[in-house]
């Protein structure tokens, strides 16, 4: 009725509309049927006495006044959440959660050195680590399911209906590709793109976006790579690798850090794929993200055997 106070329920099934302006996916992210969630909308919009939507055989679209209350129960949410997480962190009974995406073909195995500094730093803290694709990540923080993310890819992560300056994008790294291929012969010297492509090549599945780094590499060639598999993590390409006489192009540190310091070669026209960590300005997790980010940076940036700040 008019005049009583919307629910949690209701504003936060309308600010999901907000961000994807369609009731269908609005209504599968908030886990809910779609006549729910149009009730949820339609109750808002009495509690309210305004048209937040505009609906027509067409589609659905914000209205003016919808516009400008988006804006301001997202901000109010945001101060909720908030408030939440800072009372919620007070009690050591109630482990904080951070949720970090990795770019699947980054490698996971790097975060081992960050969730143990944290431990000794923040016993209370939990690290959920998940190793994506870029469209997963994307996905996920559109959603919000994500606090802080490490991709090769910034625009292509990034939300389609949020600002650009919503988010902070920070560049920690630059990684060296090189061919692996412990079975097979290929010599001392750094190898060619031609030569690159006269050997069996393990790749990404085709909807990965890492193989436009290497459609970008091999452009002007006129030839097509020899696939010998497409596998969906770096893991598995060099499991591969190992069984079988075929080579892939994976980051020197992340070969180095799981100890094969053999079997890689240099390339001649050097392959560099720049990492960045971006994560939401108005996340209320905030204190903690801005450490690790820090901690990252710091990791990046120590010389060869000095310890981790």
């Amino acid at each position: 009725m008019p005049g009583d106070l919307p629910t949690i329920a209701q504003m936060e099934c309308f600010i999901i509309y907000g961000r994807v302006g369609n009731f269908a996916r609005a209504a599968r992210e908030a886990h809910i049927t779609q006549s729910a969630f149009s009730a949820q909308i339609k109750n808002l919009e009495t509690a309210l006495g305004i048209t937040l939507i505009h609906r027509s055989k067409r589609g659905s679209q914000l209205t003016e006044e919808g516009k400008v209350f988006l804006a301001r129960v997202t901000e109010w949410m945001d101060g909720l959440r908030k408030i939440v997480y800072d009372t919620r962190s007070v009690a050591e009974s109630q482990p904080v959660e951070l949720n970090v995406g990795i770019l699947r073909s980054l490698g996971d195995i790097h975060m081992n050195r960050h969730i143990a500094h944290f431990r000794q730093t923040n016993p209370s803290l939990r690290f959920n680590v998940f190793d994506l694709p870029t469209y997963q990540i994307h996905q996920a923080l559109t959603e919000g399911r994500l606090d802080v993310v490490s991709t090769y890819f910034v625009k292509e992560s990034l939300p389609d209906r949020e600002p650009a300056n919503a988010y902070e994008v920070i560049h920690f790294c630059t990684d060296n590709l090189v061919y692996y291929a412990p079975l097979l012969l290929v010599g001392d010297f750094p190898l060619t793109r031609s030569q690159l492509l006269s050997r069996p090549l393990v790749l990404y599945p085709t909807s990965y976006f890492m193989n436009q780094i290497y459609q970008d590499y091999f452009a002007g060639t006129n030839r097509e790579p020899m696939i010998s598999a497409r596998l969906s993590t770096p893991y598995a390409m060099i499991h591969y690798c190992q069984e079988n006489g075929a080579g892939a192009l994976l980051p020197e540190r992340l070969l180095r850090t799981l100890g094969h310091h053999n079997g890689w070669h240099e390339l001649q026209l050097p392959l560099k794929a720049e990492g960045y960590l971006i994560y939401r300005k108005n996340n209320p997790k905030l204190p903690l993200i801005r450490p690790y980010v820090e901690q990252v940076l710091a990791s990046f940036a120590q010389k060869p055997g000095e310890p981790i700040v």
